[in-house]
């Protein structure tokens, strides 16, 4: 679990499970479909009900849960769950709270999240090109290794995050 901004950490299922989960005061994104939004919603057939009024995002309490998973296409990662998840971080960065966003191995869709958090809020990462970005993260959040799906997504709607108000 690296701090990437002030109270903003990014991690993997483990420093869920062994540190965050057991500590008051987190808010965290679930940036990943197994486990957490299949258990929050109950679903045991492969993928949630799509009718289901949480199909792509869960609150419970404190916890952002998300239905994300790392496709290789990045027209199947949901703009809905992305931008859903920054303004939870935002508004509660703001009140400030520290809050953790993790995936399974804390590589790419939290990552990924980060990434775009930085360049959307804070002056942290160069805001004009999304290569030159993604270097300068590195250099803070060395375990970045984002799959085609979450990075493709990225570059593609970098200047969306950047350079427009939402």
């Amino acid at each position: 679990m690296i701090e990437i901004y002030p109270n903003l950490f990014i991690g993997n299922e483990q420093d869920y499970e062994n540190k965050v989960r057991h500590e008051i005061g987190w808010y965290v994104v679930h940036a990943c479909k197994e486990p957490y939004h299949r258990l929050s919603l109950g679903y045991s057939q492969r993928g949630a009900p799509k009718n289901h009024p949480e199909y792509l995002i869960a609150k419970r309490g404190s916890r952002l849960i998300l239905n994300l998973v790392d496709a290789q296409d990045p027209a199947y990662i949901p703009k809905e769950t992305i931008d859903a998840a920054l303004a939870f971080v935002n508004e509660n960065l703001n009140g400030g709270a520290r809050v953790l966003i993790h995936c399974n191995e804390g590589c790419s869709r939290s990552a990924g999240i980060g990434l775009l958090y930085l360049g959307k809020f804070t002056n942290t990462v160069p805001k004009g090109s999304f290569l030159e970005a993604e270097a300068t993260y590195r250099s803070i959040y060395p375990p970045y290794d984002p799959k085609t799906g979450m990075r493709g997504f990225m570059r593609e709607k970098w200047n969306d995050y950047t350079q427009n108000e939402e």
